[in-house]
């Protein structure tokens, strides 16, 4: 898949986030939450995507836009934790892209005995 400026924007973010996971956690943001563990790292993530629903439903525009940059980068944190690096998300965005969304619902489901 050929990069845009926008996936520029987070290869570089998720770099610098693999740069930063060796640094010391009382000089980077970054580093400490890899220092506190993928818990913690889960954690943030779930507060920022709150913060960002919270923001959508009561149409603050401004927020959303913020919000978003944290959960993104929250996001990329958990990525680089899981060993999930953002080529393989837009692999399996592209494996996706002109199926349906109930039907590739459906797919997902047939595996998993819960039907979730």
């Amino acid at each position: 898949m050929a990069e845009t400026g926008e996936s520029d924007v987070l290869a570089r973010l998720y770099a610098a986030i693999e740069a930063r996971r060796g640094a010391d956690p009382e000089e980077s943001y970054t580093a400490r939450l890899f220092a506190r563990g993928p818990e913690k790292i889960a954690q943030k993530l779930g507060e920022e995507a709150v913060e960002t629903v919270i923001a959508a439903a009561a149409g603050r525009r401004e927020e959303v836009v913020t919000e978003s940059a944290d959960l993104l980068y929250h996001l990329l944190v958990a990525w680089a934790e899981a060993g999930v690096a953002p080529e393989d998300v837009w692999a399996e965005l592209a494996r996706r892209e002109g199926v349906s969304g109930i039907a590739e619902k459906q797919a997902r489901s047939k595996g998993n005995a819960d039907g979730v």
